[in-house]
């Protein structure tokens, strides 16, 4: 008999947020003096049920805001708040926040243990977390099953006996064996080629709508986070450049970085072909990166007030903001709004 699945209690309620992240910091200390600003003041919310897509040049932060949030890496400085509880306080241990929060890694094969079988991995966690054998096995063969890999087949194979795709697939069924509320996704399908990738994407989605699950999801490709994501945060050297719905901020991006990311997406389309680099150079240097708003440098609609002023999340509508002076009234900037006269 298969266990049933029994994701853990709704504490506050759907209109509360799943995940709230309050200026997360991370910063890596370096022998010779100096830090690497690597997470820079974080501020953003998962909603529950939804899947945030999270984006962004190499090296802006995005693994190690992921780490943060699973409490694989200590922050230097913010919160994070699970259904309204602070983590790694009385209210939620690590314990308890790890069985509800689980994630999928990059590397398919470097995240499974390659001395237990398929079956053993899977139901490694459960048995950690105080179930019995007996219910972790079956817990095991009925998530491989759901993934798509028959238990009767694959559950006495070893890593490298299967694909990448089924490796994921394998990873994908040990997160979801502690019966989670949200699953951080780490370019989980980037390894991938595109056939195996649209399988591991559409079982995500089936996943998702059997379990009520909350994905954060992490990659480089703008597509697939378009394909697959409600809302979408972009990052920048540390910090959030844009959040908010995913067509509309494909649509219409309120940021510049976020447009000269889009910019870049390939077409097929033989008349909209990208003949000029949309964004030049590399991203600044993380241990000394520069005043005002972190873009400037790259910037093509840097007024003089961006090296000088960092600029706050501005709202764009209801559920869309972005961090740019262009958007801030009476910022400074030659495109911003007019600061609105006071009443007498």
């Amino acid at each position: 008999m298969n266990t049933p699945f029994l994701p853990a209690e709704d504490v506050g309620g759907p209109a509360q947020p799943l995940l709230t992240i309050r200026g997360l910091t991370k910063h890596f200390p370096l022998k010779k003096g100096g830090l690497v600003r690597a997470v820079d003041g974080v501020d953003f919310e998962v909603l529950k049920g939804e899947t945030l897509g999270v984006v962004g040049e190499s090296g802006c932060g995005k693994s190690t805001t992921a780490r943060l949030l699973m409490q694989l890496l200590a922050p230097t400085a913010g919160e994070v708040i699970f259904d309204g509880r602070v983590v790694g306080t009385r209210d939620l241990s690590l314990k308890d926040f790890r069985r509800q929060v689980q994630m999928v890694f990059q590397d398919s094969y470097a995240s499974l243990n390659p001395r237990l079988t398929i079956e053993d991995s899977v139901a490694f966690g459960p048995q950690v977390h105080g179930v019995s054998r007996r219910e972790a096995v079956a817990r095991a063969r009925d998530l491989l099953s759901r993934v798509g890999l028959a238990p009767e087949r694959f559950a006495e194979r070893y890593p490298h006996e299967l694909s990448g795709g089924q490796r994921q697939r394998v990873n994908i069924a040990r997160a979801l064996a502690l019966q989670p509320r949200l699953v951080i996704l780490d370019e989980a399908v980037s390894a991938l080629d595109k056939s195996v990738e649209a399988q591991v994407l559409n079982l995500l989605q089936d996943l998702k709508r059997e379990f009520g699950l909350t994905y954060v999801f992490i990659s480089h490709d703008l597509n697939v986070v378009h394909y697959i994501s409600d809302r979408v945060m972009v990052m920048y050297l540390g910090q959030v450049a844009e959040i908010g719905p995913s067509d509309t901020l494909f649509r219409q991006p309120g940021h510049p970085y976020t447009g000269a990311l889009l910019s870049s997406m390939p077409s097929m389309d033989p008349d909209h072909r990208t003949e000029k680099a949309p964004l030049a150079g590399d991203p600044p240097n993380p241990i000394n990166p520069p005043t005002g708003c972190r873009f400037h440098p790259r910037c093509p609609q840097a007024a003089a007030v961006c090296s000088q002023r960092a600029p706050v999340h501005t709202a764009l509508d209801s559920h869309h903001v972005a961090a740019c002076l262009m958007h801030e009234a009476g910022s400074g900037h030659p495109g911003a709004p007019a600061t609105l006269p006071q009443a007498a």
